[in-house]
């Protein structure tokens, strides 16, 4: 829960706030058979004072704030998704150096089973483009201190930023080394989360070239408050991921497998209604336990869309392409081009668009869960289109596009894309995730006619942390797929400047008022902890141009 108790300031932070405590009911207890394996996991101590297992994090930053999220652990019972333990209070401190000599806010809460012991804080009072550490503390027990950064003042002139690019993190396909070496780095302003932050399926089903690489907890398929609950506490003892959250703040947003595979508004792929209970209650658990286990404020109607501010330099939209759109196309659902059908909702495009329209910034970023470029398989033959179907959860007999995407609500986009047109709005940047591959793409009105049609954006697509790509679909060692692929991927879509089917890794945004560049890393073995990371590609958008180079060095 977000912490309003016992809070108490100086220096810059703000005015002390009078006591509050609030009568919580502790939530149902975890069955046997998931907290054994996890409670002996905990270090004996865990028994005797409260621990910080799941480290702490940082986001959503502003120019005077930032929230700050930890759970604590009370006893070796009150493991995530139990239900059991007793209420704790966990204070934080925030300090304008490491040593914590110069303490700027201070605060408590009470973290309770009702929220499964996790804690927020959201600090203002602090002064803009300033790094700060931070720290909780409950029974005695200090958590691992970590670094964290307010954004610059709205009316700021910002010579540049840097941000780390990740999603899709399959914690049995391998290991998370994409968040080690972006925590190494020491250079970035965030890091932003474009989606599939945990996996919801049961142990061994999903995308891991047949062998479990590390199994998560529960082994079920996630569906209740519990098992959600429970998924996040095991991705966040990843120490990767710590060392992350350690580091700099994150930006996140969620995807399909926050929830179920390919979800929309009503249900999923990954959803059987009435034997794995009703949608709308393993929706609301889903959200629910993301709220808790995030960094992340809550955004209007409960969905993590909202617009964050980088100075004159960029402003971020962030966008929820799950909580309001129509179900994926098919003979049942209905056409990709069906006006009726949405990908956004209609409040947020037309919050989307007049964001963008009003935006002074030099760069309008958009943080987008699934492609918006127009993607088609053209004369891919059949032993790629295959794999590549699986991948995106196509039927395998073949299709030209991805209905889970931007293109499968074509209207949403003809829509969005005639608005940047009509109004001159330049400089508007896609930030994707989702796909398992890194694509760079220039965003045509019309795909059909590119490059006689103009571009009105451009889009960097990261590839996955761990996630299954075509070459571990096809299990054959990596680059085959992509030198075949990838050439007539291009060939058939115009506008996309190159495409990397088969590894894994993590993007590096780098912004100036000139230009907006993605490093493209990759990594040498998912399945190796200590893997290595390589820079790859780079490409670039220069100011005013709408379109994507090549560019042959990194930041």
């Amino acid at each position: 829960m977000t912490s309003r108790l016992r809070s108490t300031n100086s220096g810059d932070a703000l005015n002390s706030r009078a006591p509050r405590r609030r009568t919580v009911v502790k939530a149902a207890a975890a069955t046997a058979v998931l907290a054994a394996p996890l409670a002996a996991a905990l270090p004996a101590r865990a028994a005797e004072a409260p621990v910080f297992l799941h480290g702490v994090a940082s986001g959503d930053p502003l120019p005077d704030g930032i929230l700050l999220w930890t759970r604590v652990t009370p006893t070796s019972q009150a493991i995530p998704g139990s239900g059991l333990g007793p209420d704790t209070e966990v204070s934080w401190t925030v300090a304008r150096d490491k040593a914590f000599t110069t303490i700027v806010a201070k605060g408590s809460t009470i973290a309770t089973a009702a929220t499964d012991h996790t804690v927020k804080a959201d600090i203002r009072g602090l002064q803009p483009a300033t790094d700060y550490w931070f720290r909780f503390s409950a029974g005695g027990t200090d958590s691992p201190v970590a670094r964290t950064r307010t954004t610059p003042a709205a009316d700021a002139s910002v010579a540049g930023l840097r941000f780390g690019v990740v999603s899709c993190a399959n914690w049995e396909a391998g290991y998370f080394s994409a968040y080690r070496h972006l925590a190494a780095r020491n250079d970035l302003d965030a890091w932003l989360h474009l989606g599939d932050y945990i996996y919801e399926y049961k142990s061994g089903e999903y995308g891991t070239r047949g062998t479990v690489v590390r199994p998560h907890a529960p082994a079920n398929e996630i569906l209740t408050l519990a098992d959600y609950r429970t998924r996040h506490g095991r991705y966040k003892t990843d120490p990767d991921l710590q060392a992350l959250h350690h580091k700099a703040p994150v930006v996140a947003i969620w995807d399909d497998h926050e929830f179920a595979d390919n979800s929309w508004s009503g249900g999923a792929v990954n959803h059987t209604e009435g034997a794995e209970s009703a949608w709308t209650d393993r929706q609301t658990a889903a959200k629910q336990a993301y709220f808790e286990w995030m960094p992340v404020r809550p955004a209007i109607a409960g969905t993590t869309y909202r617009r964050l501010r980088f100075g004159k330099l960029a402003d971020l939209a962030l966008l929820d392409l799950r909580s309001f759109r129509s179900q994926q196309a098919s003979t049942a659902s209905g056409s990709v081009d069906d006006p009726d059908r949405t990908l956004t909702g209609r409040a947020q495009l037309d919050w989307l668009k007049s964001g963008l329209k009003s935006s002074d910034t030099t760069w309008r970023l958009v943080g987008n869960s699934v492609m918006i470029s127009p993607f088609a398989v053209g004369s891919l033959s059949a032993d790629l289109l295959k794999p590549l179907a699986k991948l995106l959860g196509l039927p395998q007999e073949g299709i030209a596009l991805n209905t889970d995407q931007w293109d499968g609500y074509t209207d949403d986009r003809r829509e969005l894309l005639a608005h940047l047109r009509s109004n001159a709005i330049r400089n508007t940047v896609f930030l994707t995730g989702d796909i398992h591959m890194a694509w760079a793409n220039d965003v045509p009105v019309d795909a059909g006619t590119y490059p006689l049609s103009p571009s009105a954006a451009t889009e960097f697509v990261v590839t996955s942390v761990t996630s299954d790509n075509l070459d571990d679909i096809v299990k054959v060692p990596e680059g085959v797929v992509s030198a075949v692929a990838s050439p007539v991927i291009r060939a058939a879509n115009r506008h996309v400047h190159w495409v990397d089917t088969d590894r894994h890794g993590y993007g590096v945004l780098d912004i100036t008022a000139d230009r907006a560049q993605m490093d493209y890393y990759v990594l040498s073995d998912r399945t190796n902890p200590n893997a290595t990371s390589s820079w790859a590609r780079s490409y670039r958008t220069r100011s005013g141009t709408q379109k994507v180079e090549r560019t042959y060095d990194p930041v």
